[in-house]
């Protein structure tokens, strides 16, 4: 690896203008960059890294966390930042993101709360230099298929954002576009019992009162709907908290917590002892809302069937009655409402604080649900299923592409060696 790129080593402290890329902003095994809900404002130090550099990961190797940079900016010093010296710097990501890669970083690591590379390994891993028409060949190869991937996943996000249509057109509710206005008035008996700042009060919030007085479904307060509610605690950073995803407990944080359901492909995980011990209160169970109250503020997901997991301070554990005047509460149907256009802007309307916006329990609960009969409930938490499926598959085939493509540039490496 020395002889074949340029280790860079420019640090940048306490803050920068430039964006800022930790590894949980990158995918596994793609080496997609996935933005922040936020701008990081300040950090003790990051390394600073150019367009085409290549960020390879010294923690947790097996995550598969390298990254081609299509941008300027900082990263963690978590990363080590790779120039190519000769190379095609395609070519020596995907090398880099290979399994023949992965296998030996792997083995390489060491520690075991949180294992990491040494430099002195990286700088001796060995690099296969095919000729540059290979090294091209497998450049071009690798970027039609990442296209590929990313037609069925904008297949796939077409059709994940077609159910916040289908959810509201089934309720029939029509969102019509809204003029903003700078300049507005309020009549001081819509303000009783609420707040009073503008923001509150912009057209396309009175709008949404307007729909929910006209609704032909009854309608109740979210927190009537709820028998328990509470929120996780983060627990201290310490490497002995930490576990192995093979062994740990998924802790949830915000960027877990999706339409698609809950994702784990980037959670943290943490020790048996914690989970059973201090976190206790923020375990969760079947059919349990987890529901984002900072960052990404309004993402609800189901907890599904055998599920063990607790959620940090960020997310509130949300336990539904089973029913209410009579009408059973289908909890995906809950999260389904909630995560729609309307749902999001409900909750978006709720938000106080200046530099760190939340949705305390009190707003959480003024939440206005519309809560057909279960039927309908049913149905429509049939066919979201349906299309969650449909999704589901479409990121598989997208994956799998690449999977796919990458076997391929092994065994030409292996040809050529």
């Amino acid at each position: 690896m020395k002889d074949a790129v340029e280790f860079r080593k420019e640090i940048v402290s306490n803050s920068s203008d430039l964006p800022y890329v930790g590894l949980e902003n990158i995918e596994s095994n793609t080496g997609f960059y996935i933005p922040s809900t936020g701008k990081k404002e300040s950090f003790n130090s990051a390394l600073k890294f150019e367009v085409g550099d290549i960020l390879f990961p010294k923690l947790r190797p097996y995550l598969n966390k390298v990254h081609l940079a299509q941008f300027k900016g900082v990263c963690s010093t978590e990363f080590h930042v790779l120039k190519r010296k000769e190379l095609n710097n395609l070519y020596l990501f995907t090398f880099l993101s290979s399994k023949l890669v992965v296998d030996q970083t792997t083995c390489l690591m060491t520690g075991n709360t949180l294992p990491r590379l040494q430099p002195k390994d990286v700088q001796k891993l060995p690099i296969l230099l095919p000729p540059p028409n290979i090294q091209n060949h497998i450049a071009s190869f690798i970027r039609s298929a990442y296209a590929q991937k990313k037609q069925k996943e904008q297949e796939a996000n077409t059709l994940l954002d077609s159910i916040d249509d289908y959810v509201l057109r089934k309720l029939g509710i029509e969102t019509p576009e809204v003029e903003e206005k700078r300049c507005f008035v309020v009549n001081a008996s819509e303000t009783v019992g609420r707040r009073v700042d503008s923001f509150y009060y912009q057209s396309k919030f009175r709008n949404i009162d307007h729909i929910i007085e006209n609704v032909q479904f009854d309608v109740f307060n979210f927190g009537a709907l709820i028998s328990e509610i509470s929120s996780g605690a983060t627990p201290k950073v310490d490497e002995n908290y930490y576990a192995d995803p093979s062994t740990g407990v998924p802790f949830l944080r915000v960027q877990n917590v999706t339409k698609r359901g809950i994702d784990l492909s980037d959670a943290k995980f943490i020790t048996r002892e914690v989970h059973d011990g201090m976190l206790k209160r923020s375990q969760l169970k079947k059919d349990d809302l987890v529901f984002t109250i900072t960052g990404r503020i309004g993402s609800v997901a189901v907890v599904p069937d055998n599920f063990e997991g607790n959620i940090n301070q960020h997310s509130a554990r949300c336990r539904l009655k089973d029913q209410i005047t009579n009408i059973t509460i289908n909890p995906y149907y809950i999260a389904a409402f909630l995560n729609s256009e309307l749902g999001k802007s409900l909750s978006i309307r709720e938000v106080t604080g200046g530099t760190r916006p939340a949705l305390d329990y009190k707003a959480l609960k003024s939440l206005k649900i519309i809560l057909p009969s279960i039927e309908l409930q049913n149905e429509i938490v049939a066919e979201i299923k349906n299309r969650l499926a449909k999704v589901a598959e479409l990121t598989r085939e997208a994956d799998a592409i690449v999977e796919q493509a990458k076997e391929r540039v092994a065994q030409i490496l292996l040809a050529e060696t």
